[in-house]
């Protein structure tokens, strides 16, 4: 029964996330009235929990078990943008036996260990599934009971949340005593108007998002943190890459070079975070570049990013709000810890976010302190929430699945540890590549990258 599905959208509080939650909500609830049926439970996550970790899910389990563990059969998951058809949703579920353990979506796997899975599973990586959150995912009941049970004794560990859907995949699995991902075709992450999709449950359809025109050129500041020591290897390359791009672009060193030119802010460089670096830059952008200016953003000199995609999905975003835009990772969160954007994928300021954030007197504990996770934990005792795009990479290409990828406009890669960094620019972010994304073009296929 339809009214046995508590459906959970992993939504964010941003207006622009928000507002394709709630839109989704309204069309599940549609459905289920066209049918006749019961309405079910659509809970949308950002309005769940005052928990700063609640975009975790798995802090939720014992919420969840307590109040939906006794009628109910099914918790299922989606992104704002994943689109379900309720009646083969239903039709898909109904294979499974409900009073059993059950961890249901479409699975991906890494072809090759990678860092950001702590070189898990080294000697063979693709043995292990995990679920692709675009396409939806499911827990039966009992197994969100047996997680609960298991939370209440064995509280989550105080450490890094990097990529979510691995990680719940590992601790629902719990070293092979707990079940594995079974992976389900009718969870797909096919466009809605494919033909491939007709026999999907669930669809997925924005691979960039676009919200009428992009944002000017001449709207977008671009700081880059470099060093003299790297001035030789890597700067030749954003030069070769994506720097036509901006309009505004100033690259932030230790020493300053006329034939780049770099700015010496005066903060020495240091081996680990670049705390003292970051904060002058936004100092910097809020005293001396044009306050018309309502974007800012903070890359690292191997950071690869297509200015052209961010101006189209910075369309959706109201420079009016403090947003701080990226790809989220967390800190503590199973003890009252906090979200950050993670620096490689270049984090993204609107000029409100910068001022709250330089009048809160929120500085670095150190000059070497990681700048991204200082800007967390200033931003989260403001009460500005993180705005997480999975659009913006942390690593490279061949560190993420190729399904996961398939659906998605890259806006950043980063690092050029063993790649053609040139290469990779023009094979997946370069502006010309954007519509043939799924064919060879520049004279590279992304398939071997």
């Amino acid at each position: 029964e339809l009214k046995e599905i508590v459906f959970i959208i992993q939504s964010q509080s941003n207006s622009f996330h928000s507002k394709r939650a709630e839109d989704l909500k309204r069309d599940i609830l549609k459905q289920a009235a066209d049918l006749g049926k019961e309405l079910p439970t659509v809970l949308l996550l950002h309005q769940m929990d005052g928990h700063e970790g609640a975009w975790t899910i798995l802090p939720l389990m014992r919420d969840l078990s307590v109040t939906y563990g006794r009628n109910s059969s099914w918790i299922f998951f989606c992104e704002e943008d994943t689109r379900i058809h309720i009646v083969k949703l239903l039709e898909t579920l109904g294979r499974f036996d409900g009073s059993k353990e059950w961890f249901l979506g479409k699975a991906l796997y890494d072809e090759e260990s990678t860092i950001i899975h702590h070189y898990a599973f080294a000697e063979n990586p693709t043995v292990f599934k995990f679920p692709d959150f675009a396409a939806g995912w499911a827990l039966s009941i009992p197994l969100v009971n047996k997680l609960a049970k298991k939370l209440r004794s064995e509280p989550l560990k105080s450490d890094f949340t990097i990529d979510l859907k691995h990680e719940i995949a590992l601790y629902i699995w719990q070293k092979g005593e707990g079940p594995h991902l079974t992976p389900v075709p009718e969870f797909c992450t096919d466009d809605v108007n494919s033909y491939k999709a007709d026999h999907c449950a669930t669809t997925f359809s924005n691979f960039l998002p676009l919200c009428g025109e992009p944002v000017k050129k001449e709207d977008v500041f671009v700081a880059v943190k470099t060093c003299q020591k790297f001035h030789g290897d890597r700067i030749p390359v954003v030069k070769q890459t994506w720097e036509r791009e901006a309009a505004l672009i100033e690259y932030y060193s230790d020493y300053a070079d006329i034939s780049i030119p770099t700015v010496d802010l005066g903060v020495p460089n240091t081996d680990r975070g670049h705390c003292g670096k970051t904060f002058a830059i936004l100092e910097r952008f809020l005293y001396h570049s044009s306050p018309r200016t309502p974007w800012l953003v903070v890359v690292d000199d191997d950071t690869l990013i297509s200015i052209f995609r961010l101006r189209k999905l910075l369309s959706c975003y109201d420079p009016k709000e403090p947003v701080f835009l990226g790809e989220r990772y967390g800190y503590g969160l199973g003890t009252g810890g906090y979200s950050y954007i993670t620096g490689g994928g270049g984090m993204v300021f609107s000029r409100v976010a910068v001022q709250k954030l330089l009048a809160s007197k929120c500085r670095c504990y150190s000059m070497d302190a990681p700048d991204d996770m200082v800007l967390g934990m200033c931003f989260s005792g403001l009460g500005i929430p993180i705005t997480h795009s999975p659009l913006f990479h942390q690593a490279r290409p061949m560190d993420y699945p190729k399904d996961y990828l398939s659906h998605q406009i890259p806006v950043s890669f980063h690092k050029h540890w063993n790649i053609d960094p040139v290469k990779v620019y023009f094979t997946w972010l370069a502006p010309n590549t954007e519509e043939s994304l799924n064919r060879k073009k520049a004279g590279y296929n992304r398939e071997d990258l």
